[in-house]
């Protein structure tokens, strides 16, 4: 099973509406659950299964401004992805963390992205200080971006964790061409989740172990 549903918007985040976020909350995480409630009885009664969650860098690298509602969704399924890891390790189903940084070639995720619905708020930010700042955050991301990263590459990503036995398959697996830091965040706060487990004695939860099959 694959969580790849996702939506990003553009802007200051003041001017977005209560109502968009809660909207692309239901894209970006809330989507996962109704995948999960209706996929994870099948993977548990076989005793065995992969749940690959495509996360994003934002979630533990860098946030420039004006994605704030898209980060706060990224991080919000991400938390989510590792805390389901846990909780079907017992069950022999893996989790594998995917975790793509910004690709802006390749993709239409800035062209298509949502903008804020309060236009009148947003105004106020172009007038303002922040004049041209949407330019200066896109330029910048672009900048950073090699000119040979393939978005294609998570897809690949994707592939090689699906084809890699049972468990031998990485928690997480970074595809960021801008190098923005969160593979670093990553593996510390990666490592402290697991020792907390095995100071309070789940251990256990770090390894799925596969069920026998039941018919």
């Amino acid at each position: 099973m694959i969580h790849n549903a996702g939506h990003m918007v553009f802007g200051p985040a003041e001017a977005f509406t209560p109502e968009q976020f809660a909207q692309l909350y239901d894209v970006n995480v809330v989507s996962t659950q109704r995948v999960n409630r209706a996929a994870l009885p099948h993977l548990r009664k076989q005793g065995r299964g992969l749940v690959i969650w495509v996360s994003s860098s934002s979630s533990a690298g860098g946030t420039p401004p004006y994605l704030a509602p898209y980060f706060a969704a990224k991080a919000g399924m991400d938390a989510l992805a590792v805390v389901y890891a846990r909780e079907l390790a017992r069950w022999g189903i893996e989790t594998s963390i995917i975790v793509p940084g910004a690709f802006t070639g390749g993709t239409n995720h800035f062209a298509h992205a949502g903008s804020p619905a309060d236009k009148a708020r947003a105004a106020e930010y172009e007038a303002g200080p922040y004049a041209g700042f949407a330019d200066q955050v896109l330029k910048g991301f672009a900048s950073i971006v090699p000119a040979d990263a393939d978005v294609s590459a998570v897809a690949d990503a994707i592939v090689r964790v699906v084809d890699t036995p049972f468990g031998q398959r990485p928690f997480r697996v970074h595809v960021d061409p801008t190098q923005d830091g969160a593979e670093v965040v990553n593996a510390v706060s990666d490592r402290v989740r697991a020792e907390l487990l095995r100071r309070i004695g789940l251990g256990d939860l770090l390894i799925p172990r596969a069920l026998a099959t039941s018919n």
